[in-house]
């Protein structure tokens, strides 16, 4: 079994990288934004740039995570191969364990630019320890993300799956404090921010990288929202296991 876990990484990390317009695009925009904002207005800020450069690497891994899976498994719904490999002895998990871990590789890569502008042009600072803790929380933070991304691909079509995705990404990324400082918000944005999860995986990024006091409502809140999009994913892939395979 582990071989084909293996295989089917393999596979997929190849295809994403022989089309990498999606790598680039969720690498770039996160850097970009730090050189056109971060850099000029906070990069003087050792605290400000340290929690500008966790939010934008979560940035860059939510939209993989999100948004990729979506439209990748809804578009491997589409495929006459994915049926076919659910017929097999080995079942539809080798691919799915694969997709997961292609996911994962490609949102470390994601993480790459960011991290090269925050060290050159920024005073962004925290301990090598820190650093390795924040990735390790970075890639635990995704997982309600991932599983957002699977419920809408095992739900909707991949034409839907890209609209749909995008419309759920960018209004939690704002409203989580990912693209702005959660102080300067609108005040009513401000008061709805702890109960998305986006802003419960900035909370723990900026409490392990730059050292500030997490808020409590927004941890809670992002449990409860992994216990919900678990159990989403779980319908939407027995929904459509049921309705094609019955």
């Amino acid at each position: 079994m582990s071989e084909l876990i293996v295989a089917h990484t393999r596979y997929l990390l190849l295809e994403q990288l022989r089309v990498p317009i999606g790598l680039l695009a969720g690498a770039l925009f996160p850097a970009i934004s730090m050189v056109a904002f971060v850099v000029p207005l906070a990069g003087d800020d050792p605290q400000a740039a340290t929690m500008a450069t966790g939010s934008l690497m979560f940035f860059g891994a939510m939209s993989g995570a999100l948004i990729g899976l979506s439209i990748t498994v809804a578009q491997d719904r589409e495929q006459p191969w994915n049926p076919y490999l659910r017929t097999l002895p080995a079942g539809p998990f080798p691919r799915f364990a694969g997709r997961i871990l292609a996911t994962l590789a490609v949102m470390l890569i994601s993480v790459v630019p960011v991290l090269l502008v925050a060290v050159f042009f920024t005073e962004a600072t925290t301990t090598p320890l820190r650093l390795l803790l924040g990735i390790v929380a970075l890639m635990v933070g995704v997982v309600p993300f991932m599983l957002m991304g699977l419920f809408i691909g095992f739900l909707l079509t991949a034409k839907a799956a890209i609209a749909v995705s995008q419309v759920v990404f960018f209004p939690m990324a704002i409203v989580g404090g990912l693209l702005m400082p959660p102080a300067i918000l609108p005040d009513f944005v401000e008061a709805i921010s702890p109960f998305v999860p986006t802003r419960g995986v900035a909370e723990v990024l900026w409490a392990i990288t730059a050292g500030t006091t997490p808020n409590v409502v927004a941890l809670v809140s992002l449990a409860v929202w992994t216990v919900a999009s678990a159990a989403g994913a779980v319908w939407a892939y027995r929904r459509d296991e049921g309705r094609r395979f019955s």
